[in-house]
Protein backbone atom coordinates (compact mmCIF):
# COMPACT_ATOMS: atom_id res chain seq x y z
CA UNK A 1 0.00 0.00 0.00
CA UNK A 2 1.66 3.50 -1.12
CA UNK A 3 0.98 6.31 1.21
CA UNK A 4 0.76 9.75 -0.32
CA UNK A 5 1.96 12.12 2.24
CA UNK A 6 1.04 14.85 -0.84
CA UNK A 7 -2.85 13.90 -0.71
CA UNK A 8 -4.82 16.58 -2.02
CA UNK A 9 -8.31 18.12 -1.12
CA UNK A 10 -10.27 20.95 -1.88
CA UNK A 11 -10.59 22.14 2.04
CA UNK A 12 -7.38 24.15 2.82
CA UNK A 13 -5.67 20.99 5.20
CA UNK A 14 -2.75 21.75 7.86
CA UNK A 15 0.38 19.88 7.54
CA UNK A 16 -1.14 17.40 10.01
CA UNK A 17 -4.25 16.84 8.49
CA UNK A 18 -2.32 15.59 4.99
CA UNK A 19 -0.05 13.38 6.86
CA UNK A 20 -2.77 11.82 9.20
CA UNK A 21 -5.05 11.37 6.36
CA UNK A 22 -3.20 10.13 3.62
CA UNK A 23 -2.32 7.24 6.06
CA UNK A 24 -6.22 6.13 7.47
CA UNK A 25 -6.20 2.62 6.37
CA UNK A 26 -9.95 2.90 7.41
CA UNK A 27 -11.98 5.74 8.31
CA UNK A 28 -15.82 4.64 10.26
CA UNK A 29 -17.53 7.42 11.65
CA UNK A 30 -17.95 7.58 15.28
CA UNK A 31 -15.04 4.90 15.74
CA UNK A 32 -11.07 5.24 15.99
CA UNK A 33 -9.27 5.41 12.82
CA UNK A 34 -6.88 2.73 11.41
CA UNK A 35 -3.69 4.21 10.78
CA UNK A 36 -0.99 2.56 8.87
CA UNK A 37 2.43 3.61 10.58
CA UNK A 38 5.63 3.86 8.80
CA UNK A 39 8.12 3.25 11.37
CA UNK A 40 7.59 1.73 14.70
CA UNK A 41 10.50 2.17 17.47
CA UNK A 42 10.85 0.19 20.47
CA UNK A 43 13.07 -0.15 23.89
CA UNK A 44 13.57 -2.42 26.74
CA UNK A 45 11.30 -1.02 28.60
CA UNK A 46 7.63 -0.97 26.96
CA UNK A 47 8.19 -3.82 24.47
CA UNK A 48 8.28 -7.37 26.65
CA UNK A 49 4.77 -7.57 27.14
CA UNK A 50 3.54 -6.52 23.45
CA UNK A 51 6.62 -9.32 22.17
CA UNK A 52 4.55 -12.00 24.96
CA UNK A 53 1.61 -10.98 23.60
CA UNK A 54 2.59 -11.61 19.87
CA UNK A 55 3.32 -15.68 21.65
CA UNK A 56 0.27 -16.09 22.83
CA UNK A 57 -1.78 -15.28 19.33
CA UNK A 58 0.84 -17.23 18.01
CA UNK A 59 2.03 -14.68 15.58
CA UNK A 60 5.37 -12.79 14.16
CA UNK A 61 5.83 -8.85 13.42
CA UNK A 62 4.10 -7.99 10.63
CA UNK A 63 7.00 -5.91 9.31
CA UNK A 64 10.38 -6.07 10.77
CA UNK A 65 12.12 -3.15 8.44
CA UNK A 66 9.85 -0.84 9.38
CA UNK A 67 10.90 -1.48 13.59
CA UNK A 68 13.66 -0.40 15.01
CA UNK A 69 14.85 -1.37 18.26
CA UNK A 70 17.83 0.13 20.91
CA UNK A 71 18.44 -0.12 24.72
CA UNK A 72 18.36 3.30 26.19
CA UNK A 73 16.26 3.30 29.72
CA UNK A 74 18.08 0.94 31.86
CA UNK A 75 21.15 0.67 30.37
CA UNK A 76 23.93 2.08 32.94
CA UNK A 77 26.26 5.51 30.97
CA UNK A 78 29.67 3.54 32.82
CA UNK A 79 31.19 0.47 32.15
CA UNK A 80 29.25 -0.28 29.50
CA UNK A 81 31.27 -3.31 28.68
CA UNK A 82 30.51 -5.18 31.76
CA UNK A 83 27.24 -6.49 33.28
CA UNK A 84 24.41 -4.53 33.97
CA UNK A 85 24.65 -4.17 37.46
CA UNK A 86 20.50 -3.62 39.00
CA UNK A 87 18.68 -6.67 38.60
CA UNK A 88 15.57 -4.83 37.26
CA UNK A 89 17.18 -3.04 34.50
CA UNK A 90 18.94 -5.91 33.88
CA UNK A 91 16.58 -8.62 33.12
CA UNK A 92 14.76 -5.94 31.04
CA UNK A 93 17.41 -5.33 28.62
CA UNK A 94 18.18 -9.30 28.65
CA UNK A 95 14.50 -9.71 27.47
CA UNK A 96 14.90 -7.20 24.88
CA UNK A 97 17.71 -9.05 23.24
CA UNK A 98 15.79 -12.36 23.40
CA UNK A 99 12.81 -10.77 21.77
CA UNK A 100 14.47 -9.07 19.28
CA UNK A 101 16.31 -12.48 17.99
CA UNK A 102 13.46 -14.26 18.53
CA UNK A 103 11.16 -12.08 16.47
CA UNK A 104 14.01 -11.24 13.72
CA UNK A 105 14.23 -7.33 14.84
CA UNK A 106 17.59 -5.92 13.97
CA UNK A 107 18.75 -3.96 17.50
CA UNK A 108 21.23 -1.67 18.78
CA UNK A 109 22.29 -3.17 21.59
CA UNK A 110 24.75 -1.60 24.20
CA UNK A 111 27.89 -0.91 22.50
CA UNK A 112 26.74 -1.20 19.33
CA UNK A 113 27.69 2.41 16.93
CA UNK A 114 24.12 3.11 16.29
CA UNK A 115 22.69 2.60 20.04
CA UNK A 116 21.62 5.57 21.94
CA UNK A 117 18.26 7.06 23.23
CA UNK A 118 15.54 6.14 20.48
CA UNK A 119 14.37 9.56 19.85
CA UNK A 120 18.07 10.78 19.11
CA UNK A 121 18.99 7.77 16.75
CA UNK A 122 16.27 7.93 14.53
CA UNK A 123 16.89 11.29 13.21
CA UNK A 124 20.51 10.90 13.21
CA UNK A 125 20.46 7.53 11.18
CA UNK A 126 17.62 9.32 8.81
CA UNK A 127 14.96 6.99 9.96
CA UNK A 128 12.70 9.68 10.71
CA UNK A 129 11.79 11.54 7.84
CA UNK A 130 9.19 14.11 6.63
CA UNK A 131 5.40 12.95 6.05
CA UNK A 132 6.07 9.71 8.52
CA UNK A 133 3.62 8.53 11.11
CA UNK A 134 6.18 7.19 13.74
CA UNK A 135 5.39 5.95 17.23
CA UNK A 136 7.15 4.32 20.18
CA UNK A 137 6.11 3.04 23.50
CA UNK A 138 7.87 6.68 24.63
CA UNK A 139 5.79 9.85 26.04
CA UNK A 140 8.80 12.02 24.10
CA UNK A 141 8.58 10.38 20.54
CA UNK A 142 6.98 13.90 19.40
CA UNK A 143 10.69 14.55 19.04
CA UNK A 144 10.20 13.13 15.45
CA UNK A 145 7.79 15.55 14.52
CA UNK A 146 10.71 18.13 14.14
CA UNK A 147 10.83 16.68 10.73
CA UNK A 148 7.37 17.56 9.19
CA UNK A 149 6.23 13.81 11.10
CA UNK A 150 3.48 12.92 12.84
CA UNK A 151 4.94 11.00 15.95
CA UNK A 152 3.42 9.99 19.24
CA UNK A 153 4.00 8.08 22.17
CA UNK A 154 1.95 4.72 22.67
CA UNK A 155 1.28 2.43 25.47
CA UNK A 156 2.61 -1.18 25.50
CA UNK A 157 -0.90 -2.68 24.26
CA UNK A 158 -0.49 -0.82 20.98
CA UNK A 159 2.75 -1.56 21.00
CA UNK A 160 1.78 -4.99 20.59
CA UNK A 161 -0.96 -3.84 18.05
CA UNK A 162 1.67 -1.87 15.73
CA UNK A 163 4.41 -4.99 15.94
CA UNK A 164 1.30 -7.47 14.78
CA UNK A 165 -0.24 -5.40 12.29
CA UNK A 166 2.00 -2.37 11.20
CA UNK A 167 -1.03 -0.25 12.05
CA UNK A 168 -2.45 1.44 15.02
CA UNK A 169 -6.42 2.40 15.95
CA UNK A 170 -6.41 5.88 17.27
CA UNK A 171 -8.82 8.52 17.25
CA UNK A 172 -7.54 11.86 15.64
CA UNK A 173 -6.25 14.74 17.72
CA UNK A 174 -7.82 18.09 17.27
CA UNK A 175 -5.28 20.59 15.71
CA UNK A 176 -3.63 23.81 17.41
CA UNK A 177 -0.97 26.59 15.94
CA UNK A 178 1.60 27.69 18.55
CA UNK A 179 2.84 30.59 16.85
CA UNK A 180 6.34 32.76 18.17
CA UNK A 181 7.27 35.83 16.48
CA UNK A 182 10.46 37.49 16.69
CA UNK A 183 14.47 36.68 17.42
CA UNK A 184 15.31 35.13 20.39
CA UNK A 185 17.28 37.20 22.52
CA UNK A 186 21.39 36.83 24.27
CA UNK A 187 21.22 33.29 26.36
CA UNK A 188 17.87 32.11 24.77
CA UNK A 189 17.22 29.24 23.17
CA UNK A 190 15.22 26.67 21.69
CA UNK A 191 14.56 24.77 25.18
CA UNK A 192 13.52 28.53 26.71
CA UNK A 193 10.77 28.82 24.27
CA UNK A 194 9.08 25.24 24.83
CA UNK A 195 9.26 25.81 28.70
CA UNK A 196 8.29 29.28 28.10
CA UNK A 197 4.84 28.23 26.10
CA UNK A 198 4.05 25.54 28.59
CA UNK A 199 4.55 28.21 31.82
CA UNK A 200 1.77 30.05 30.04
CA UNK A 201 -0.65 27.47 29.03
CA UNK A 202 -0.29 24.87 31.50
CA UNK A 203 1.18 20.84 31.91
CA UNK A 204 -2.54 20.38 30.63
CA UNK A 205 -3.16 23.39 28.31
CA UNK A 206 -2.67 21.17 25.09
CA UNK A 207 -4.57 18.23 25.90
CA UNK A 208 -6.68 16.60 22.92
CA UNK A 209 -4.32 18.73 20.42
CA UNK A 210 -1.89 18.11 18.06
CA UNK A 211 0.62 21.17 17.54
CA UNK A 212 2.24 22.48 14.61
CA UNK A 213 5.06 25.29 16.04
CA UNK A 214 5.52 27.88 13.48
CA UNK A 215 6.97 31.82 13.49
CA UNK A 216 9.74 33.06 13.03
CA UNK A 217 11.22 32.38 16.35
CA UNK A 218 10.98 28.48 15.44
CA UNK A 219 12.25 28.54 11.90
CA UNK A 220 15.29 30.42 13.24
CA UNK A 221 16.07 27.27 15.23
CA UNK A 222 18.36 23.84 14.03
CA UNK A 223 16.97 20.89 13.61
CA UNK A 224 18.87 20.09 16.71
CA UNK A 225 16.37 22.63 18.48
CA UNK A 226 13.50 21.75 16.63
CA UNK A 227 13.55 18.46 18.23
CA UNK A 228 13.97 19.95 21.73
CA UNK A 229 10.85 21.95 21.10
CA UNK A 230 8.72 19.14 19.85
CA UNK A 231 10.06 16.87 22.52
CA UNK A 232 8.33 18.59 25.32
CA UNK A 233 5.11 18.92 23.54
CA UNK A 234 3.75 16.05 25.83
CA UNK A 235 4.69 18.45 28.70
CA UNK A 236 1.70 20.53 28.22
CA UNK A 237 -0.74 17.45 27.49
CA UNK A 238 -0.69 17.27 23.88
CA UNK A 239 -0.62 14.49 21.53
CA UNK A 240 2.04 15.41 19.77
CA UNK A 241 4.32 18.44 17.90
CA UNK A 242 5.32 18.82 14.44
CA UNK A 243 6.62 21.83 12.27
CA UNK A 244 6.85 21.84 8.30
CA UNK A 245 9.91 21.19 6.81
CA UNK A 246 12.22 23.29 5.13
CA UNK A 247 15.70 23.42 3.91
CA UNK A 248 17.21 23.39 7.27
CA UNK A 249 15.34 19.91 7.47
CA UNK A 250 16.75 18.53 4.15
CA UNK A 251 20.31 19.58 4.82
CA UNK A 252 20.44 17.93 8.00
CA UNK A 253 19.02 14.87 6.81
CA UNK A 254 20.77 14.98 3.71
CA UNK A 255 24.04 11.64 3.34
CA UNK A 256 22.07 10.28 6.66
CA UNK A 257 22.55 6.59 6.83
CA UNK A 258 19.06 5.27 6.02
CA UNK A 259 18.07 8.18 4.23
CA UNK A 260 17.38 8.79 0.50
CA UNK A 261 20.50 8.94 -1.46
CA UNK A 262 21.67 10.86 -4.69
CA UNK A 263 18.93 11.80 -6.95
CA UNK A 264 16.31 9.66 -4.71
CA UNK A 265 16.93 11.96 -1.89
CA UNK A 266 16.14 15.07 -4.72
CA UNK A 267 13.29 13.56 -5.32
CA UNK A 268 12.15 13.19 -2.09
CA UNK A 269 13.34 16.76 -0.82
CA UNK A 270 10.57 17.87 -3.76
CA UNK A 271 7.92 15.64 -2.60
CA UNK A 272 8.52 17.22 1.52
CA UNK A 273 8.83 20.69 0.13
CA UNK A 274 4.89 19.69 -0.28
CA UNK A 275 4.50 19.07 3.45
CA UNK A 276 2.97 22.89 4.56
CA UNK A 277 -0.26 24.02 6.17
CA UNK A 278 -2.29 25.92 3.04
CA UNK A 279 -3.03 28.91 3.67
CA UNK A 280 -6.78 29.13 5.23
CA UNK A 281 -6.54 25.77 6.93
CA UNK A 282 -8.18 25.68 10.35
CA UNK A 283 -7.09 25.28 13.36
CA UNK A 284 -9.23 24.49 16.51
CA UNK A 285 -6.88 26.74 18.34
CA UNK A 286 -4.08 29.29 18.06
CA UNK A 287 -2.04 30.87 20.51
CA UNK A 288 0.76 33.43 19.16
CA UNK A 289 3.72 34.75 21.48
CA UNK A 290 6.49 36.50 20.77
CA UNK A 291 10.19 36.02 21.62
CA UNK A 292 11.18 39.78 23.00
CA UNK A 293 8.88 37.92 26.50
CA UNK A 294 11.21 34.97 26.54
CA UNK A 295 13.87 35.09 28.97
CA UNK A 296 16.25 32.06 30.03
CA UNK A 297 13.37 30.13 31.52
CA UNK A 298 14.03 27.45 34.87
CA UNK A 299 11.11 25.32 36.56
CA UNK A 300 10.77 25.60 40.16
CA UNK A 301 7.78 23.01 41.23
CA UNK A 302 7.04 19.67 40.29
CA UNK A 303 5.61 19.64 36.83
CA UNK A 304 7.05 21.53 33.47
CA UNK A 305 4.68 24.25 33.37
CA UNK A 306 5.94 25.28 36.98
CA UNK A 307 8.68 27.46 35.45
CA UNK A 308 9.25 31.37 35.40
CA UNK A 309 12.23 33.38 34.14
CA UNK A 310 15.46 33.05 35.77
CA UNK A 311 15.04 36.64 37.20
CA UNK A 312 11.51 36.25 37.99
CA UNK A 313 10.14 35.28 41.44
CA UNK A 314 8.37 32.11 42.40
CA UNK A 315 4.87 32.95 42.55
CA UNK A 316 2.80 34.31 45.48
CA UNK A 317 0.27 32.22 47.19
CA UNK A 318 -1.91 35.50 46.47
CA UNK A 319 -1.07 34.72 42.91
CA UNK A 320 -2.39 31.08 42.72
CA UNK A 321 -5.77 29.91 42.26
CA UNK A 322 -7.31 28.92 45.24
CA UNK A 323 -8.44 25.76 43.97
CA UNK A 324 -4.40 25.36 43.15
CA UNK A 325 -3.12 25.89 46.25
CA UNK A 326 -2.80 22.59 47.81
CA UNK A 327 -0.90 21.37 44.97
CA UNK A 328 0.98 24.09 45.20
CA UNK A 329 2.12 24.30 48.33
CA UNK A 330 2.76 21.09 47.98
CA UNK A 331 5.13 21.14 45.55
CA UNK A 332 7.15 24.20 46.85
CA UNK A 333 7.77 22.11 50.31
CA UNK A 334 8.95 18.85 48.02
CA UNK A 335 10.81 21.33 46.54
CA UNK A 336 12.56 23.24 49.41
CA UNK A 337 11.62 26.52 48.19
CA UNK A 338 9.14 29.32 49.38
CA UNK A 339 6.56 31.52 47.58
CA UNK A 340 7.90 34.65 46.72
CA UNK A 341 11.68 34.17 46.18
CA UNK A 342 14.15 34.02 43.73
CA UNK A 343 15.78 31.85 42.44
CA UNK A 344 18.89 33.45 41.93
CA UNK A 345 22.02 32.38 43.85
CA UNK A 346 20.28 29.31 45.12
CA UNK A 347 23.03 26.55 45.40
CA UNK A 348 22.68 23.34 43.50
CA UNK A 349 24.53 19.97 44.16
CA UNK A 350 23.96 18.38 40.57
CA UNK A 351 24.21 19.41 36.78
CA UNK A 352 22.60 16.34 34.40
CA UNK A 353 23.29 17.92 30.50
CA UNK A 354 22.05 14.94 28.52
CA UNK A 355 18.24 12.85 27.67
CA UNK A 356 16.15 12.58 24.61
CA UNK A 357 15.87 16.47 24.94
CA UNK A 358 19.16 17.72 25.11
CA UNK A 359 21.83 15.49 24.17
CA UNK A 360 22.73 15.71 20.44
CA UNK A 361 26.02 16.62 19.44
CA UNK A 362 24.81 20.80 19.06
CA UNK A 363 23.96 20.53 22.73
CA UNK A 364 27.50 19.32 23.92
CA UNK A 365 29.28 21.93 21.53
CA UNK A 366 27.12 24.86 23.18
CA UNK A 367 28.33 23.57 26.47
CA UNK A 368 31.46 22.80 25.69
CA UNK A 369 31.99 26.43 24.02
CA UNK A 370 30.65 28.29 27.28
CA UNK A 371 32.74 26.28 29.88
CA UNK A 372 36.36 26.11 27.63
CA UNK A 373 38.66 27.75 30.46
CA UNK A 374 36.17 27.72 33.25
CA UNK A 375 35.91 25.19 36.22
CA UNK A 376 33.07 23.67 37.62
CA UNK A 377 32.60 24.70 41.31
CA UNK A 378 33.25 23.33 44.11
CA UNK A 379 30.54 20.76 45.46
CA UNK A 380 28.81 20.09 42.44
CA UNK A 381 29.32 17.13 40.24
CA UNK A 382 28.27 17.65 36.48
CA UNK A 383 27.34 14.73 34.23
CA UNK A 384 27.34 15.16 30.23
CA UNK A 385 25.33 11.94 28.72
CA UNK A 386 25.44 11.93 25.07
CA UNK A 387 22.14 10.95 23.28
CA UNK A 388 23.74 8.47 21.22
CA UNK A 389 27.29 6.73 20.51
CA UNK A 390 27.32 9.05 17.15
CA UNK A 391 27.27 11.73 19.63
CA UNK A 392 30.05 10.48 22.07
CA UNK A 393 31.95 9.40 19.22
CA UNK A 394 31.55 12.82 17.82
CA UNK A 395 32.26 14.37 20.88
CA UNK A 396 34.99 12.96 21.03
CA UNK A 397 36.62 13.79 17.28
CA UNK A 398 35.75 17.52 18.25
CA UNK A 399 37.62 17.26 21.35
CA UNK A 400 35.02 18.54 23.19
CA UNK A 401 36.00 15.40 26.13
CA UNK A 402 39.15 17.36 26.68
CA UNK A 403 37.26 20.57 27.31
CA UNK A 404 34.77 18.47 29.67
CA UNK A 405 37.55 16.77 31.44
CA UNK A 406 39.65 20.12 31.97
CA UNK A 407 36.81 21.81 33.17
CA UNK A 408 35.97 19.01 35.69
CA UNK A 409 32.89 17.64 34.18
CA UNK A 410 31.89 14.05 33.51
CA UNK A 411 31.63 12.63 30.14
CA UNK A 412 29.42 8.97 30.28
CA UNK A 413 28.32 6.80 27.70
CA UNK A 414 24.90 6.98 26.01
CA UNK A 415 21.73 6.66 27.77
CA UNK A 416 18.40 8.25 29.43
CA UNK A 417 20.70 8.24 32.21
CA UNK A 418 19.33 10.88 35.18
CA UNK A 419 15.89 11.44 32.92
CA UNK A 420 14.32 9.31 35.11
CA UNK A 421 15.18 6.79 38.04
CA UNK A 422 15.27 3.65 36.36
CA UNK A 423 18.50 3.03 35.97
CA UNK A 424 21.73 3.45 38.07
CA UNK A 425 22.08 7.54 37.77
CA UNK A 426 19.78 8.52 40.35
CA UNK A 427 20.12 11.78 41.70
CA UNK A 428 20.09 11.54 45.67
CA UNK A 429 17.77 12.41 48.17
CA UNK A 430 17.47 16.18 48.66
CA UNK A 431 19.89 17.06 46.38
CA UNK A 432 19.17 19.82 44.12
CA UNK A 433 19.72 19.18 40.28
CA UNK A 434 19.67 21.77 37.17
CA UNK A 435 18.51 19.25 34.29
CA UNK A 436 18.27 19.51 30.55
CA UNK A 437 15.89 16.80 30.52
CA UNK A 438 11.80 17.30 30.56
CA UNK A 439 10.39 16.10 33.78
CA UNK A 440 10.64 17.51 37.02
CA UNK A 441 8.15 15.17 38.56
CA UNK A 442 8.55 14.00 42.23
CA UNK A 443 11.12 11.35 42.57
CA UNK A 444 11.73 11.75 38.69
CA UNK A 445 15.46 11.99 38.74
CA UNK A 446 15.74 9.02 42.48
CA UNK A 447 13.53 9.41 45.33
CA UNK A 448 13.32 12.52 46.35
CA UNK A 449 15.45 14.14 44.23
CA UNK A 450 14.82 17.89 43.56
CA UNK A 451 14.84 19.07 39.95
CA UNK A 452 15.62 22.56 38.05
CA UNK A 453 14.55 21.63 34.41
CA UNK A 454 16.51 24.82 32.42
CA UNK A 455 18.46 24.51 29.12
CA UNK A 456 21.92 23.64 28.48
CA UNK A 457 23.40 27.03 28.98
CA UNK A 458 21.52 27.31 31.90
CA UNK A 459 22.87 24.32 33.20
CA UNK A 460 26.44 24.87 32.29
CA UNK A 461 26.50 28.71 33.93
CA UNK A 462 25.23 26.55 37.01
CA UNK A 463 27.85 24.11 36.98
CA UNK A 464 30.43 26.67 37.02
CA UNK A 465 29.08 28.91 39.49
CA UNK A 466 27.43 26.47 41.70
CA UNK A 467 24.74 27.91 41.92
CA UNK A 468 21.21 28.92 39.85
CA UNK A 469 22.87 32.05 37.51
CA UNK A 470 21.57 34.25 34.89
CA UNK A 471 23.45 33.01 31.76
CA UNK A 472 22.91 36.30 29.59
CA UNK A 473 25.39 37.54 32.75
CA UNK A 474 28.04 35.22 31.29
CA UNK A 475 27.55 35.24 27.42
Amino acid sequence: MTHDPLLTTTTPSTIFDKIWDAHVVKHQTDYPDAVFIDRHYIHEVTSPQAFDGLRKRGIGVFNVNRTTATADHNVPTKDQHLPIKEALSRFQVEKLRQNCTEFGIELYDLLHPFQGIVHVIGPELGLTQPGMTMVCGDSHTSTHGAFGSVAFGIGTSEVEQVLATQCILQSKPKRMKIQVDGQLGKGVTAKDIILYVISQISASGATGYFVEYCGEAIRSLSMEGRMTVCNMSIEMGARGGLIAPDNVTFEYMRGRKFAPQGQDFDKKVAEWQQLTTDEGAVFDQELYYHADNIKPWITYGTNPGMGIGVDSHVPNLAEIPEKELASYTKSLTYMGLEAGQTLLGKPIDYVFIGSCTNARIEDLREVAAFVKGKQKADGVEVWIVPGSNQVARQAEAEGLDKIFEAAGFELRGPGCSACLGMNEDKVPAGKYCISTSNRNFEGRQGPGARTFLASPLMAAAAAVTGKITDVRELV
